[in-house]
């Protein structure tokens, strides 16, 4: 490009006087209290060759473009580095700190720890993470009040559905807390609720975490059909009871200990999201080996689900069992509670009807009046229920009969003799003896109906060694 006619800025000097034969030209330049950048693009001199300073040298000039320097050479890499590492080294110290902290808080916990807790430890659960999955012990996430506590519904990270049961600090419930985590947190079977784990926060405070059952226990479902606007029908009710029954065996033969359960009854049998019953609650469980006879006297269970030999001995064993099963069989198929106030036990009553050959009375009315129903598997399952209930011990059906009744498997290759008869003949010899029930009566002193113990009955025992104490529906002692 030629010169520009109009210059930003020109100025004529005379520097002849100053000017030598041979000499150096260049600029010079100086800034205010501003940073400034002066620059020369291109230029031109000569003292005698007028027609060079037309045109603009732009060979020889200077790079003013600054090189680049290496990035790890950069000051800010370096300044970069040197603070990273100096974190990284605090990092590093402060989590060997809590590394040592936390072994030694572990063994001085484990120094302090009972006997059961290190026995049950790698089902322990943090109280932080209870405490976040049930958003603080919230009343809205309670869905039920045990005789030990409330039950809450909780979340887990990760979305996991529990169920949380806060025990009670008194003596019975630390009882209640440690039979659940030694029998239950050793259990596994569809038909039994699972134990997820435990959390002691201090000494006195207890949780247990069970999976979520989505429909709550049958006690609701059969009991309280408002609530939940659905009544089930028979065969829903005695595929329940097909599940309790399958889990009840579980306990009594599946596993490497005979575990009584010695509370079976409609409120401790929870449903899942399919209607699958499931039984839990495991607070007055019993564990012992097999063929061994159980030493406990304790008497512990239910009011309307006691066998009459646990009033009178305190010993419960595998027919107790079957009698609280039996029991829950009449209550589920009636739609009636054990014990009602000024009523005969359901027991009796479903007795009488069966002696009068109306036993399909004894059928729920709601399911009566719909008429949807197995009239044969119907009696069949009271039968089966009146048996099992059966005041006399030695003239129950074991939990393996029990299931094969149930399940219709009468004639099974492999079995011995006694469990390869025909369930439902047998059924029918026991049940046609009536002398069997007037006999057993006659011989205790119970108040008119001796095989469905009341509390008036339990009262009367006072009388024997053991002394009683009972809440609304539970009675122990010793």
């Amino acid at each position: 490009m030629r010169r520009p006619k109009r210059n930003l800025l020109s100025v004529s000097l005379n520097l002849s006087g100053v000017f030598e034969d041979y000499m150096y030209v260049g600029f010079t330049a100086s800034t205010g209290q501003l940073v400034e950048s002066h620059k020369i693009l291109a230029w031109s001199f000569s003292n005698s060759n007028f027609s060079l300073s037309e045109k603009l040298i732009t060979t020889g000039l200077p790079s003013f473009v600054l090189p680049k320097i290496p990035f790890f050479k950069s000051k800010s890499f370096i300044a970069g580095t040197t603070v990273g590492g100096f974190i990284i080294v605090v990092v590093c110290v402060l989590f060997s700190l809590f590394l040592i902290m936390r072994s030694r808080r572990k063994a001085r916990e484990r120094a302090e720890m009972e006997g059961w807790e290190l026995e049950y430890w790698p089902h322990r659960i943090t109280y932080q993470e209870i405490e976040a999955a049930t958003k603080g012990f919230s009343e809205e996430n309670v869905i039920g009040i045990g005789g030990n506590g409330k039950v809450y519904k909780g979340v887990l990270v990760g979305g996991t559905e529990i169920a949380v049961k806060r025990i009670s600090h008194e003596n019975e419930g630390m009882r209640a807390f440690l039979a659940e985590i030694a029998s239950l947190g050793r259990l596994k079977h569809r038909n039994l609720v699972g134990l997820r784990g435990w959390c002691k926060r201090e000494k006195g405070s207890f949780m247990l975490v069970y999976d979520y059952m989505e429909n709550g226990s049958l006690d609701k479902w059969i009991f309280q059909c408002e609530e939940t606007n659905y009544m089930l029908s028979c065969e829903e009710r005695i595929t329940i009871l097909k599940n309790v029954a399958s889990g009840v065996l579980y306990l009594h033969e599946g596993w490497e200990k005979k575990v009584l359960h010695r509370d079976i009854k409609a409120s401790n049998v929870l449903l899942d999201k399919e209607m699958k019953g499931s039984l839990g609650d495991f607070g007055l469980a019993r564990m012992h080996n097999h063929g061994q006879v159980a030493t406990t006297t304790r008497v512990v269970g239910t009011v309307g689900y006691l066998a009459p030999e646990v009033i009178s001995t305190g010993r419960a064993s595998t027919q107790t069992d079957v009698f609280g099963f039996g029991v829950l069989i009449l209550e589920v198929m009636c739609g009636k509670r054990p014990i009602e106030d000024g009523k005969k036990p359901l027991v009796e009553t479903v007795w009488q009807l069966m002696v009068q050959g109306k036993l399909l009375d004894a059928l729920d009315e709601r399911l009566r009046d719909k008429g949807e129903f197995n009239e044969e598997e119907v009696e069949r399952v009271l039968h089966l229920g009146l048996l099992c209930a059966y005041p006399d011990p030695n003239s129950r059906p074991t939990m393996r009969q029990i299931v094969k009744i149930l399940e219709g498997k009468t004639n099974q290759e492999g079995c011995d003799q006694s469990e390869n008869e025909d369930m439902d003949a047998y059924l029918l010899e026991k049940m046609n003896s009536n002398d069997l029930w007037n006999n057993y009566s006659q011989s205790f002193g119970y108040s008119n109906y001796t095989a469905h113990p009341t509390f008036d009955d339990i009262r009367q025992s006072n009388s024997s060694p053991m002394s009683l104490c009972w809440s609304n529906t539970t009675v122990q002692g010793r």
